[in-house]
């Protein structure tokens, strides 16, 4: 077993590499196509040193950063070739790639950037966290109660913005000495004012079931994932009814650990296209499309994991189904809503049609539902969370030129953009 799991890693690291290695060579056309920006131009800047695989952190952001970039010029850092790819695909504000630590200086010494977004932990957040002279801000990439929102990490960001109250308690836990109230800053969940977009099916009589599962996890206290122990169980018997739609999306990251939950996920998939070919009716949709949103908004009833979802689909106040993890050692924050939420265990999967059916019609849940939205998320009315977004930056951006306004005299220590090779944007 030891000799096939060290087989398998090895296999991955070599495609890691050769997948560098083509990103790398296809970025060459698109660097010398882009024109340059202005000295000075960008404002804000967006740190990202992961690969395509992570970047639906980035793609939740798209819509909020296109707004704010109207008021202050925005700029994406990309650090790895695949990611770049991507990004210039999709963004859509501006991106730059600086594959080396002298690319990222000569961005630094050519911008104006006064903030500086970190959607992730990644550690070489740290190689842009070495300069001065800007606020360094963790916006991360989803409110939740996983174990990754009570890091002591938050501790190395000048600022944090925050969904709300239900963030700023569960921190309050684990932090130290942190001034909650100068470095934290509550701004509800802005990506839920584009909560919108075209369906890919025909509306009709079916009820539709969102399931979104998240990963597997890298270790015990974080397998919150539930293909492999719910979902093959609970896909088969929603497609069986035949009032049902299911729209199944699962994490860009299912199956990249454990090939179990790989062949789960791939079972799912197929049975979905089985589905389709016997009733073209149907319309179940497998998502893996960049654009997260329309499928939130438009589910009669949600089955996630414990993950970002849980909140991305708390804040539309609809049905809400969560899958309880398997395993004992996965971590469990029963401090909040996870303490009032409707579970749906392993056992329960096969006779999910059930729990559907009862929650739809339990008004007592709906209320329960909507005490929670204003705890996590605060007024959730259209456009509320985006304002306060703005504010927040006005703020950041008006501490930047008051605290400028003091070291205005210090010697600093600026990279000499010529002494470094030139960098596209």
């Amino acid at each position: 077993m030891v000799i096939r799991t060290d087989v398998r890693r090895a296999v991955k690291l070599v495609r890691d590499v050769v997948a560098s290695r083509k990103a790398q060579h296809r970025l060459r056309g698109p660097l010398k196509l882009r024109e340059p920006r202005a000295d000075n131009h960008f404002k804000i800047a967006v740190y990202f040193a992961d690969g395509p695989v992570n970047m639906y952190q980035m793609r939740q952001w798209y819509q909020p950063l296109a707004t704010l970039a109207k008021t202050w010029p925005v700029l994406v850092l990309s650090r790895t070739g695949g990611g770049t790819l991507k990004l210039m695909d999709e963004s859509p504000v501006p991106v730059a790639y600086a594959r080396t630590v002298p690319q990222l200086e000569r961005i630094v010494a050519e911008q104006d950037i006064r903030i500086v977004f970190y959607v992730n932990q990644n550690p070489r957040n740290f190689q842009m966290m070495r300069y001065g002279r800007c606020w360094h801000v963790f916006i991360n990439h989803g409110e939740s109660d996983k174990m990754y929102m009570i890091t002591n990490q938050f501790k190395a960001y000048d600022y944090s913005l925050v969904a709300g109250d239900a963030a700023l308690a569960r921190l309050d836990r684990v932090l130290w000495d942190y001034d909650f109230d100068k470095r934290a800053i509550k701004i509800g969940r802005p990506q839920a004012d584009y909560f919108s977009g075209e369906l890919p099916y025909t509306p009709d009589d079916r009820q539709v079931v969102l399931y979104a599962p998240t990963w597997e996890g890298d270790r015990a206290g974080a397998a919150y994932g539930s293909i492999a122990t719910h979902g093959v169980a609970l896909v088969t018997a929603l497609l069986a009814t035949g009032s049902h739609r299911v729209i199944y999306r699962p994490h860009p990251r299912s199956g990249v650990v454990d090939h179990h939950y790989a062949a789960a996920n791939k079972t799912i998939i197929a049975a979905i296209a089985a589905a389709n070919a016997r009733d073209e009716r149907a319309q179940h949709i497998y998502d893996h499309g960049p654009n997260l949103g329309w499928q939130l908004a438009a589910a009669d009833v949600a089955i996630v994991d414990i993950s970002a979802m849980v909140y991305d689909r708390l804040a539309t106040g609809r049905p809400l189904i969560i899958t309880r993890p398997l395993n004992p050692a996965a971590v469990i924050d029963a401090s909040g809503y996870l303490s009032d939420c409707e579970w749906l265990s392993a056992e329960q999967a096969a006779s999910v049609v059930n729990v559907v059916e009862r929650i739809t019609h339990d008004d007592a849940a709906v209320e329960r539902l909507q005490v929670w939205v204003q705890r996590y998320f605060g007024d959730t009315t259209q456009g509320v969370a985006t304002q306060r977004l703005h504010d927040a930056v006005q703020h950041l951006m008006d501490e930047w030129d008051r605290f400028a306004a003091v070291h205005d005299a210090d010697i600093t220590m600026v990279p000499d953009p010529a002494a470094n090779p030139p960098v596209d944007l």
